[in-house]
């Protein structure tokens, strides 16, 4: 629902942790987490596609007013291109 929030408390789960080796154990917790950030993630979307015919839309990209001089060089890194490269990387060695 849209009027829900994560809340982090600051105190560290002694639950399960992924033991490596290909196998994952994932705790409620972590799923209770993904589940809400695909939902939020599917509204976003949602509100995109309807915004596409219309004029005002829902959905508004944040600028700064005064941007920092120092990030003045940043450029966006294409994640979905490093974890090909990295992918690729790993299948040579």
């Amino acid at each position: 629902s849209p009027g829900s929030r994560v809340v982090y408390n600051g105190k560290r789960s002694g639950g399960p942790r992924s033991p490596g080796a290909g196998s994952e154990i994932f705790t409620p917790a972590h799923e209770e987490n993904v589940r809400f950030i695909y939902e939020a993630w599917q509204c976003v979307e949602r509100d995109l596609r309807s915004q596409m015919g219309s004029e005002r839309g829902l959905v508004e990209e944040y600028v700064e007013k005064m941007p920092n001089p120092s990030l003045k060089a940043f450029k966006p890194v294409d994640l979905g291109d490093l974890k090909r490269r990295n992918t690729q990387d790993a299948k040579k060695s």
